[in-house]
């Protein structure tokens, strides 16, 4: 029989199907364009009501966030009881996302961490004030609040919900490399290539871009391997990096297609997840 006392969440990877940096803002963000969505395949986040606070990391990547100490799940959780109480908490996070490889992984634990608050204590998972949380928390963590395959503008926080592509397989493949964030962002050359289209989903995502890619593969070029090798697999209707790097993606038109692409790419070392968008 289940503890009603812990809440476990599938803090879910996101993927960016489509990212365009219009400019640079006076306060030093970047103002974006992007196509969220987010895929069956994450990290665990339990909460469990406690005496004492406690923080646990586990499962294959714990070790390279062992030692932080302070990460967006604590400062979630400490956040969330300042604007709503209740009391002390036991957290464990189960990392299986690898860390900064542009899927969202911290930002996505921040959000699971929020739901599980909220289900423990009674609070509407649409709340407005956990999604000023989100947004205070970082750029990506209100979308992964939200859940759902949305346009995000602004830095990203701000959310235009939006339907179709749930179920489409999805392989995640990371070439082993942790990238900076802030040293790709340096590294854009500053032109506006204009907005991300209308239509279908499928047809926004394929017609877009990501206009982190060029400067991810100069920091990363293993990149380039693992694009080339998610391009040539058969059935394949998208290759891209997600984010900013190093994760890439194909979306495929069937389960057997994306089934024989990771059957092909396993061996080289790569970190491999398949999944499909939810």
């Amino acid at each position: 029989m289940s503890d009603p006392r812990t809440v476990t969440e599938l803090a879910c990877a996101k993927l960016n199907l489509a990212l365009h940096v219009r400019h640079r803002r006076p306060d030093g963000y970047h103002e974006l364009e992007t196509l969220f969505a987010l895929v069956a395949h994450g990290d665990l986040v339990r909460v469990t009501l406690a005496d004492s606070d406690s923080f646990t990391l586990t499962g294959p990547f714990a070790a390279v966030l062992a030692g932080e100490g302070d990460n967006l799940v604590t400062r979630a959780a400490a956040r969330f009881r300042a604007a709503f109480g209740g009391g002390a908490h036991a957290i464990e996070l189960e990392k299986h996302l690898p860390i900064a490889s542009g899927i969202g992984g911290g930002s996505a634990d921040a959000a699971a961490t929020l739901r599980a608050l909220a289900a423990l204590h009674g609070v509407a998972q649409d709340d407005p004030r956990l999604f000023a949380i989100a947004d205070a928390l970082g750029s990506d963590v209100p979308a992964c609040l939200l859940g759902r395959t949305a346009l995000g503008r602004g830095r990203g926080e701000q959310l235009m919900p939006l339907e179709g592509l749930a179920g489409t397989p999805t392989l995640l493949v990371n070439p082993g490399v942790a990238v900076s964030t802030a040293a790709v962002f340096q590294r854009w050359d500053g032109v506006d290539r204009g907005p991300i289209g209308t239509g279908d989903l499928l047809t926004v995502a394929r017609t877009g871009r990501n206009d982190l890619e060029p400067p991810a593969r100069a920091v990363a070029p293993a990149i380039d391997a693992v694009l080339a090798a998610l391009a040539a697999q058969p059935g394949v209707l998208l290759a891209r990096m997600s984010g900013s790097g190093a994760t890439c993606f194909a979306l495929f038109d069937t389960h057997a297609a994306r089934d024989l692409a990771a059957a092909a790419l396993e061996g080289r070392g790569w970190w491999l997840a398949a999944t499909h968008l939810r």
